[in-house]
């Protein structure tokens, strides 16, 4: 009796294993036969930013061509919805997929700009955090740094693409040098309050513009950002009361140790 027990078990796993995986296909084939039945949309993003809605992600689902609703959930292509998504300029990733009770779930993350870029023939676009450039948008502007002046970018009317990734168009172009700053302020909520512009003057030096004190100031070729602005900030803190912040027409950080400060001419 043992042994016969001891034959019989194995056989009796065996047939178990093959019972759940007939089980787990005849789900796995329903599964594909339901019907689409609902849209569930999410659209993430940093609080605030509003370039696209729920319901605008919604006619780019159901409004292109792309049988949706009522298909089995075998027959949509979810990848071809995702690549749709994802081409939308302000869209950074998109994820479609299906659930067993027919409802399609589909989640866009949108782009975090973090400067808003201005050439000096008057076009314009953003670099998101990541260092992608965006279009703007009729319907919505972001409130970013922005920057002006002797600047002559490729903008995001060629397409989006990364500020970071070409290193050859780095020796002519200024969008990575851009970014890098713009990713230095608005990494530090003093900095970010505090600065709403940067200008690239004729000589090609960045300055900065703060929102109170009217004053410019130099921070060179954007480099040593670290170095220059604990200066500043050592300037701020401890060199001028904020009531004085206008007495300076202009604030010079090129110089290694030390802050070269010009007074107004006129009060």
């Amino acid at each position: 009796m043992k042994k016969l027990k001891k034959f019989l078990r194995p056989i009796g796993i065996a047939v178990a294993v093959i019972g759940v995986m007939l089980a787990l296909g005849f789900v796995e084939r329903t599964a594909d036969r339901t019907p689409i039945s609902g849209l569930q949309v999410i659209v993430d993003g940093v609080k605030g930013i509003h370039f696209i809605d729920e319901q605008a992600v919604r006619r780019e689902v159901l409004d292109q061509g792309i049988a949706v609703m009522g298909s089995p959930t075998a027959e949509v292509d979810v990848t071809r919805i995702e690549q749709r998504l994802r081409s939308i300029p302000c869209v950074a990733n998109a994820e479609v997929y299906h659930t067993m009770d027919g409802t399609l779930h589909v989640k866009v993350k949108q782009r975090e700009p973090i400067v808003r870029v201005f050439n000096s023939d008057g076009g314009s676009f953003y670099i998101d955090r990541e260092g992608w450039t965006m279009p703007t948008n009729d319907n919505y502007t972001a409130r970013v740094l922005v920057v002006t002046g002797q600047l002559n970018e490729p903008g995001a009317e060629e397409g989006v693409h990364s500020v970071l990734a070409n290193d050859s168009l780095r020796a002519y172009f200024r969008s990575d040098d851009i970014h890098r700053i713009a990713s230095f302020i608005v990494g530090d909520p003093f900095w970010n309050a505090l600065i709403d512009q940067v200008v690239v003057n004729t000589d090609g030096e960045y300055e900065l513009i703060p929102r109170v004190g009217a004053q410019r100031v130099l921070i060179g070729d954007g480099t040593a950002l670290d170095q220059r602005f604990e200066k500043l900030r050592i300037f701020y803190d401890k060199g001028i009361p904020k009531a004085d912040w206008r007495r300076y027409a202009r604030i010079d950080l090129r110089f290694a140790d030390q802050i070269v400060c010009t007074k107004r001419t006129t009060p």
